[in-house]
């Protein structure tokens, strides 16, 4: 699947949003990267807290749950909104 994002888009975030399967998020990796990726659905971490699965829209790009394993709930930061520059959409 194509990328729904690329380099230099900016975004609108909630803080203050719970995601829901199927919303691209901001997520923090094991590795502390911090990178947008979509919440596919939640599972337990290793150590039995609540978290998410995490992909890319790219499976051939970047990292995710599949190298890093599934994200704690508190390191998904933010829910993306909407694409405000260079073509806004809602997402």
């Amino acid at each position: 699947m194509a990328p729904t994002l690329h380099e230099g888009d900016l975004l609108l975030l909630r803080y203050d949003r719970a995601p829901a399967p199927g919303d691209l998020v901001v997520g923090e990796l094991a590795d502390g990267t911090v990178a947008v990726k979509r919440a596919v659905e939640r599972r337990t971490t290793a150590s039995g807290a609540a978290g998410w699965w995490l992909l890319s829209d790219d499976p051939s790009v970047g990292v995710d749950s599949r190298h890093r394993g599934p994200v704690p709930e508190q390191n998904v930061r933010a829910v993306v909104v909407a694409r405000l520059w260079p073509r806004p959409r809602r997402l």
